[in-house]
């Protein structure tokens, strides 16, 4: 069975108008911001997922909606003693001229963990999507680092049928040197910023600017001598349409930066009208 959530106008504004939570999911919807946006909030039972745990989640985003997604708190992924894994598996459907903002806390997969989530968007060719896909290497505050048994992450989008992006990672701490500098070196926090709509939109044009200007002060390139630097962040325009950005941080604070700069840009009046830093509690 799946979860699911329906965003509509509703009186110049967007409103949740439809909401099914299936265990181990919660939906809430706060009450509502001042502003243009809905903003729903994805809850989970005990705070996190067990082995054996399947999230199923439809979103649909109606014309000329906008709607914010985010989660209450870090997603834990607690061990698994029997093999099997958790599962988050989202399918969204964005219509015209509707805004789709997916931004989650970090995903936190803990020792002897097994995870797997798979996310598809459709959006129409008018539609836009800002999405962030950000881990954690585990409980790093105890010590716990790379730890996890098996974590993957894949992401579909689509604009108007045709694929325009996929982006597949998968990490086995014990086949994969976690730690080395090939791979995340000093960095204990991984985030992906995705930006999917018309290059020529509103909305597209403010989003794309703050982006490309996340790199911190000084970061000129990525080479050798950024491996000891708190977080470094890397800017591509991978398609017209599709801007990518990829941040390594030391910690979760060190990032902090990059989700403070979304949030901000985020309170514009064409995009969802308030800053949902402000918000989270």
């Amino acid at each position: 069975m799946w979860s699911a959530l329906t965003v509509a106008q509703v009186r110049q504004q967007s409103r949740l108008v439809a909401s099914r939570s299936m265990q181990p999911l919660k939906i809430i919807n706060p009450a509502a911001p001042a502003g243009p946006a809905c903003h729903a909030v994805l809850a989970s039972y005990g705070g996190g997922l067990v082995a054996g745990d399947s999230i199923r989640l439809r979103v649909h985003c109606e014309p000329d909606t906008r709607l914010l997604l985010t989660t209450q708190a870090n997603t834990r992924i607690f061990k698994s003693i029997d093999g099997r894994r958790a599962e988050q598996l989202t399918e969204g459907h964005v219509a015209d001229h509707a805004l789709a903002v997916v931004l989650p806390d970090p995903l936190v997969p803990q020792a002897a963990s097994r995870y797997h989530q798979a996310q598809h968007w459709h959006l129409a060719d008018t539609a836009t999507l800002l999405l962030v896909d950000w881990w954690h290497a585990g409980r790093t505050d105890m010590g716990e680092k790379f730890a996890f048994t098996e974590f993957a992450t894949e992401l579909r989008v689509t604009v108007a049928g045709r694929l325009v992006l996929l982006d597949r990672f998968a990490l086995r701490p014990e086949e994969h040197l976690a730690t080395s500098q090939a791979t995340f070196g000093p960095h204990h926090s991984a985030l992906a910023v995705y930006l999917v709509g018309p290059p020529a939109g509103a909305q597209f044009q403010a989003l794309a600017a703050v982006l490309r200007r996340l790199p911190p002060p000084g970061q000129t390139a990525l080479h050798a001598q950024l491996a000891g630097q708190p977080y470094v962040v890397a800017v591509t325009q991978a398609r017209e349409n599709v801007l990518l950005v990829r941040a390594l941080g030391q910690s979760r604070q060190a990032l902090e930066p990059v989700y403070q700069a979304l949030a901000e840009a985020l309170a514009g009046n064409e995009l969802l009208g308030f800053n949902p830093a402000r918000r989270k509690y």
